[in-house]
């Protein structure tokens, strides 16, 4: 950390933040100029607080010139993290594709779901049993009877299944049914002791972005996950609010070179939930392979009409299979494959 000292700061002033440092098991290297005073931190910076630090006095700024997400960094792991879900890669040159319905509705529906995904091709398939939703008189998911339709459904067609994690008392039952890959959703990107809790446990972890979160607190919800043990971090891209009301999210494409720059972890858009609109999914869709997306997170429901839940976003299984085509040429183009 570089800390900048007022211009006039006092010995006393210079002397005082130079003892807090070493209070914490630094050391400090003063760089006295003509007009301002430098204070270099040495050691583990990611030990002060740099709120603590500006708020000494004879302080004017301070600068962290080490990342705070250590573990997550590509700063620390150059080359990309490549993720085994039962044996399908995520993160290396072979793209994923997630596709099934938003919500678990009925063994039906489940059984023709992973039909179609399996028949698409697709290698994973997704599905809620449990729903985040804004009016607590909505559609809340199917809970523990879901995750069984789902499991059923997906074993039957060889698909490891995606499902969301929205209370740390259910991650007993998580492991009990096997979940391959649990998502952890946009609402609780920053529930901190849910994140404590599966980083402590040896299963993938999507991590959506929240709806205003900047990309260093994303990254800083993953190093929560990481600094349990759990370095099985997917990132998911889902949209961003802002003041734009005609569709339903910003799909910030812009994250995923960003995100490849700054960490070694896989990165897939969710391009269902950033449009809200089947007819938007696969423009967004296209534009996420060719930015360097790891994967997609695909919402299709064998009869969209009739959806329980996210009707609008969803494609028929004919929508999926042509969409599967299309990236497959888009990959190719940019030496990936699908």
């Amino acid at each position: 950390m570089i800390i900048v000292m007022e211009n006039g700061a006092t010995d006393a002033q210079i002397e005082g933040v130079v003892h807090k440092i070493k209070e914490f098991g630094l050391d400090a290297n003063v760089s006295r100029g003509t007009e301002r005073t430098v204070i270099g931190a040495i050691g583990d910076e990611r030990k002060l607080d740099q709120e603590m630090i500006d708020a000494l006095p004879g302080v004017e700024n301070s600068m962290h010139i080490v990342k705070p997400y250590k573990i997550v960094a590509r700063e620390w792991h150059k080359q990309n993290t490549v993720i085994d879900i039962r044996g399908i890669p995520l993160g290396g040159n072979q793209i994923q594709i997630i596709g099934g319905p938003c919500s678990v509705e009925t063994p039906e529906q489940m059984e023709a779901s992973a039909m179609y995904v399996k028949q698409a091709g697709c290698r994973l398939m997704r599905g809620g049993a449990f729903k985040p939703r804004t009016s607590p008189y909505t559609f809340q998911g199917k809970g523990v009877e879901g995750l069984d339709l789902f499991r059923k459904a997906a074993d039957k067609y060889d698909l490891p299944i995606v499902t969301e994690l929205m209370d740390v008392r259910m991650l007993d039952t998580f492991l009990e049914y096997d979940v391959d890959v649990i998502q952890i959703g946009t609402r609780n990107m920053q529930n901190f002791d849910l994140l404590k809790e599966v980083g402590r446990i040896n299963k993938p972890v999507i991590l959506k972005r929240g709806m205003s979160a900047t990309i260093s607190e994303w990254l800083m919800s993953a190093e929560y996950i990481a600094a349990g043990g759990n370095h099985n971090i997917i990132f998911c891209e889902r949209g961003i609010r802002t003041y734009e009301t005609y569709y339903r999210n910003v799909l910030d494409v812009t994250a995923v070179p960003v995100l490849k720059k700054e960490t070694h972890l896989p990165v897939i858009i969710d391009p269902s939930h950033a449009g809200g609109k089947a007819w938007m999914v696969p423009a967004l869709s296209r534009a996420a392979i060719a930015a360097g997306a790891d994967g997609l997170l695909v919402e299709m429901h064998p009869k969209p009409c009739e959806a329980w839940c996210d009707a609008d976003q969803a494609l028929n299984p004919d929508e999926l299979k042509s969409l599967m085509g299309e990236l497959k040429g888009i990959a190719a183009v940019i030496g990936r494959s699908i």
